[in-house]
């Protein structure tokens, strides 16, 4: 990335004509509008574009007129920060006004507008977050990220402390960052800050905090920045629930979801470093405000007792209809990679290993098969509604799954007319 950088060739999305028109519409006139930050970032990296920003000199209201004069709908999403959402061909575009920070209090920034690139850089958090593109696809680097992303180094923009103090969301954003878009060691001085400021956490929303660490836990491989988090106080600081339980189980994880094919999943994730204690989960849920279905899936898996290598795909499939199938597949998969680790010196778990492999194909094919009877059948044999038809019904169904679910309807309706007349 030496010499004169430019994003031609690395970045098809910079072409597309709706976005050429909007930045020569706000750069009409003497004012300047480029693509900025992590749309800048991943097309150097090589990695997918999900959103581009947009920094620009004009003033929010100037951007409001001008957008729409380019027939362009304008959403003033937080016009007090300077920024305005651009609707340009179905797609939404941030547009920011050129920025400096006149007050922080760790949380959130009091600003000023002006025309200053090297001042609005500067205010941002990680040098490879502070890129600019003009509309030609020339890089515009003020605090050396070009750099940074040639080496995958990770550097807060200025002193560390400093840029935290501003908002202390950016400690977990450093470890975030850095398991995304980081080798090797952390930046020394940026572990340091992290380590002693940590306390500033207790300031954020806890919504701000679970973010963060989903999106940590949906890397590649989140490991080495788990690991340096732990090594900084900060993980047991968001997630105390991981103290005196360790991380370990991560790294033969991210390894089986990479030889296997698996999707990285946050939320497995999270189950390979927590103990599978309900109580303490519900409690974690509670604190960072989990989502119902997020919180539901940890209890579950908490609940579900382990399963054996050795089990029969029957024996799995009454477990099955009887409990919760997710939880079941997230114990059958944090067990199958934890005997993958350990099979390089360990023949027994080898065994272990192709045990919960088999399992976990079977429960990915299972269906759930539906009970062949119903209340009214027992009614229509004479049974009045009430608790004993209930029982009844409930003492069939289990005879059926223990049957391996081969009772059909006929020898159900017998044994139910039997159970009525005794």
């Amino acid at each position: 990335m030496s010499g004169r950088v430019s994003l031609a060739g690395k970045a098809d999305w910079l072409g597309e004509k709706h976005l050429q028109r909007l930045l020569a519409a706000l750069a009409d006139g003497g004012e300047e509008a480029r693509v900025a930050g992590g749309a800048v970032r991943n097309a150097l990296i090589g990695q997918p574009v999900a959103d581009v920003d947009i920094a620009t000199t004009t003033v929010p209201d100037e951007t409001i007129r001008r957008a729409e004069a380019a027939g362009f709908k304008a959403v003033p999403t937080g016009i007090e920060h300077g920024t305005i959402t651009i609707v340009a061909g179905g797609k939404p575009f941030e547009v920011t006004t050129l920025r400096a920070d006149i007050e922080t209090d760790g949380r959130r920034a009091k600003v000023s507008f002006g025309r200053d690139w090297k001042a609005d850089a500067e205010r941002r958090d990680f040098t490879i977050n502070a890129l600019y593109a003009e509309a030609d696809g020339t890089i515009v680097d003020l605090v050396g990220g070009v750099a940074d992303i040639e080496a995958r180094r990770l550097r807060f923009i200025g002193d560390p402390e400093a840029r935290i103090r501003e908002d202390y969301l950016r400690i977990l954003r450093f470890f975030r960052f850095f398991a995304w878009y980081g080798d090797g060691r952390p930046d020394a001085e940026g572990l340091k800050a992290c380590a002693r400021l940590k306390e500033g956490l207790g300031q954020l929303s806890v919504e701000r905090v679970w973010s963060e660490l989903k999106k940590l836990l949906s890397a590649p491989d989140p490991s080495r920045a788990l690991l340096w988090m732990r090594q900084a106080s900060v993980l047991t600081s968001v997630l105390p629930e991981t103290e005196k339980w360790g991380i370990d189980a991560i790294h033969a994880l991210t390894r089986a979801e990479k030889d296997l094919g698996w999707t990285p999943d946050p939320l497995l994730r999270l189950e390979a470093i927590v103990p599978p204690d309900a109580a303490r989960l519900k409690t974690l849920a509670e604190r960072l405000r989990f989502s119902v279905s997020d919180a539901g899936r940890l209890r579950q898996w908490a609940l579900t007792a382990p399963v054996e290598p050795k089990t029969t795909e029957a024996e799995l499939a009454k477990r099955l209809y009887r409990g919760d199938h997710q939880g079941l597949v997230d114990r059958l998969r944090l067990s199958l990679a934890s005997a993958r680790g350990r099979a390089v010196e360990d023949n027994d778990a080898l065994l272990e290993a192709g045990g919960f492999s088999r399992l976990l194909a079977f429960a990915g094919k299972w269906k759930k098969p539906d009970f062949p009877l119903k209340g009214a059948d027992l009614t229509t044999l004479g049974a009045s509604p009430g608790p004993k038809l209930g029982a009844t019904l409930k003492n069939l169904e289990n005879e059926w799954v223990e049957s391996g679910f081969a009772l059909d309807r006929g020898a159900l309706l017998e044994r139910a007319a039997e159970a009525l007349e005794s």
